[in-house]
């Protein structure tokens, strides 16, 4: 299990995008979160095998009807507690 850090570029912010983002990936049984960044980008972190990173970015990429992502950009950061769901951050 890894943790990574995706920033998300676009039309992602008051369009919805993160309570879309946290039901697709809570369904999709991923853990971490969501949250607004004050440069109008959203931090998405999410808890999983890097070979299930892919499937997480198209929950991101797709996103909400409103929203519109240009760009997902993610890396490892270090993995301290582990989440035990996922969830929006205000």
């Amino acid at each position: 299990m890894k943790r990574f850090k995706c920033i998300v570029k676009g039309r992602v912010q008051g369009v919805w995008y993160r309570k879309y983002v946290a039901e697709a990936a809570r369904a999709a049984g991923f853990r971490g979160y969501v949250r607004n960044l004050p440069d109008g980008s959203v931090v998405a972190v999410v808890d999983t095998p890097e070979k299930f990173l892919d499937e997480f970015k198209k929950i991101l990429k797709k996103g909400s009807p409103m929203s519109h992502v240009d760009s997902i950009e993610c890396e490892e950061v270090s993995f301290e507690e582990p989440f035990y769901d996922f969830g929006v951050i205000r």
